[in-house]
C-alpha cells in the first residue's frame, strides 16, 4: 500500500496564512507532511510526498499523480490548515476536522473515523457535522478526482489565536504529526 501526502497549497498561493503573517500554511503542512512521510518509513510504510515542489501545483496535477497508482494500492491524505475568514482578521472558529468526498468510499470513511478516533485518544476535540460522525463531506477536488481512497484535514485554524499559538508550538507540530502517523497506521491495521 503506498500512502500518499499532500500537503495544502504553495509559496505563491495568495493569503493562507495567519493575520499576523506568522503561520503560513504553505510552510506548515511542508513541515508536517514531510514530518509524517518520514515517521511513517521508520515503521516501514511506504509513504511519498505528492507535491515536492515548492510553489503551488495546480488540484489536476495533483490528482493526476495520485491517480498514477492503482485505487486498491494507494491511500491519500492531503493536510491543511483551516480558516474562517480571509486572513485578514482573527477569528473564533477552531479546532480539528477531517474531510470526505460527497459520493466517499467506505474506505474514505473509514480513514477518516481512524484520524479522528486517533485526534479523540490524544485529548484534543474534533470538529464535526454532528455528534454522531467524525468527518464532514464536501465536494473537495482532492477526495473527490482521485481513485483511491482519500481524505482532506484541516489542521485547526490559521485565524483564530489559540490555534496558532498551538500550531506553532513543539507541542503543537508534534500532535498534528502524530494525528497522521498513528491514523493512518490504525487503518492499516499496524
Amino acid at each position: 500500500m503506498k500512502i500518499l501526502i499532500d500537503n495544502g497549497h504553495g509559496s505563491n498561493t495568495p493569503g493562507k496564512c495567519s493575520p499576523d503573517g506568522r503561520l503560513k500554511e504553505y510552510a506548515y503542512t511542508r513541515e508536517i507532511a514531510g514530518r509524517v512521510v518520514f515517521e511513517l518509513r521508520k515503521l516501514g510504510i511506504d509513504a511519498e510526498l505528492v507535491v515536492k515542489e515548492e510553489v503551488d501545483v495546480p488540484l489536476a496535477e495533483r490528482c493526476r499523480r495520485v491517480n498514477e497508482y492503482k485505487a486498491s494500492e494507494a491511500i491519500l491524505v492531503s493536510i491543511h490548515c483551516n480558516a474562517a475568514g480571509n486572513g485578514t482578521n482573527w477569528m473564533n472558529a477552531k479546532g480539528w476536522s477531517v474531510y470526505v468526498s460527497n459520493n466517499a468510499s467506505g474506505n474514505s470513511k473509514k480513514l477518516a473515523e481512524c484520524l479522528s478516533e486517533t485526534v479523540l485518544s490524544i485529548g484534543i476535540p474534533v470538529r464535526k457535522p454532528s455528534p454522531d460522525k467524525l468527518y464532514w463531506q464536501q465536494n473537495l477536488a482532492m477526495c473527490r478526482d482521485t481513485n483511491c481512497p482519500a481524505v482532506l484535514t484541516e489542521n485547526f485554524f490559521q485565524d483564530n489565536k489559540e490555534d496558532v499559538e498551538f500550531l506553532l508550538s513543539a507541542r503543537g507540530k508534534d500532535a498534528v504529526a502524530k494525528i497522521h502517523i498513528e491514523g493512518i497506521a490504525k487503518y492499516l491495521g499496524l
